[in-house]
């Protein structure tokens, strides 16, 4: 087979593929804007049958909550990145670092946290009673700001970074915060941007801290908000089946499903443009040597 089929079959394959990426998301906006009695009888439909924007206003019926539960989520996800690509690539760097002597006990000790863990119980005690962040900012930041997995991945990464790098920067006066600062950091956006958009997608799609740690409606992010919000639908459209009420139109749960996630996705899809270039090469790095 010369190179030129072998491409033509490469990106038929890949447009293929992408397409089939793509048809889930349209089947969630087409579903999000059709009728609810539609999707009951027919289903869901990648062409809206009975065209019907009900979720949607109800989904908006009250924009100032929305728009504030959305301003949460974007000050939790950015500071809460922000914060953990800091620890991540910082405690990643000291352990690389040969001249560490404990670095092999410490990765030890962060191993060990992946395989057991003190429960449920002594993390929400932990949370609420020693660090009373109940009702906090902090309690929707620090629960996922650090995560073992991502230390070890940047950990592979930075052992990648030649040593003689760092020699040279010591001979020349640099202190170890001046050398991660200004060489490894530079040396490291792919695995930065990877990881950084592991903790954005983490934060942005975090419910359960909020539902353990906040019962503040002003501390409400996007996801916990559209989450109680489906459950009062789900509550009030039980309540009255079971009270006998007649219902003369479908209360729209199924298509208020696609409205939310349409919400709350769409942000989070527009940011991934920015970061592809970093991801793919953070992604693929080291898998040539030389």
């Amino acid at each position: 087979m010369d190179r030129k089929a072998f491409s033509v079959i490469g990106y038929v394959s890949l447009t293929i593929l992408a397409l089939l990426c793509l048809l889930p998301f349209i089947l969630v906006v087409s579903s999000s804007l059709t009728n609810e009695d539609k999707i009951i009888i027919d289903g869901y439909q990648f062409i809206p049958a009975d065209f019907s924007t009900e979720a949607y206003r109800l989904l908006f019926k009250y924009p100032e909550q929305i728009v504030r539960a959305y301003i949460v989520t974007i000050c939790v996800t950015a500071a809460g990145t922000f914060f953990g690509l800091f620890l991540t690539s910082m405690t990643a760097y000291a352990l690389s670092r040969k001249d560490f002597k404990w670095r092999n006990r410490f990765s030890f000790f962060f191993f060990f946290t992946t395989l057991f863990s003190g429960g449920l119980v002594p993390w929400y005690l932990l949370i609420v009673n020693y660090l009373n962040m109940k009702d906090t900012f902090l309690a929707l930041v620090v629960p996922l700001l650090f995560n073992v997995f991502y230390i070890i991945v940047m950990k592979s990464f930075l052992s990648g970074i030649p040593e003689a790098i760092v020699e040279s920067a010591k001979i020349d006066g640099a202190g170890d915060f001046r050398i991660y600062a200004k060489l490894i950091l530079p040396l490291s956006k792919p695995a930065l941007a990877t990881i950084g958009l592991f903790l954005a997608l983490a934060y942005w799609n975090d419910w359960y801290n909020a539902l353990l740690f906040v019962s503040n409606e002003n501390l409400m992010p996007l996801q916990y908000y559209l989450y109680k919000m489906l459950g009062n639908m789900e509550g009030m459209r039980k309540a009255m089946m079971g009270a006998g009420a007649v219902i003369t139109t479908a209360i729209p749960t199924e298509s208020l499903k696609m409205a939310m996630t349409v919400v709350a996705t769409g942000p989070i899809l527009l940011a991934y443009p920015f970061v592809q270039r970093f991801f793919v090469q953070g992604l693929t790095i080291g898998a040539v040597k030389g």
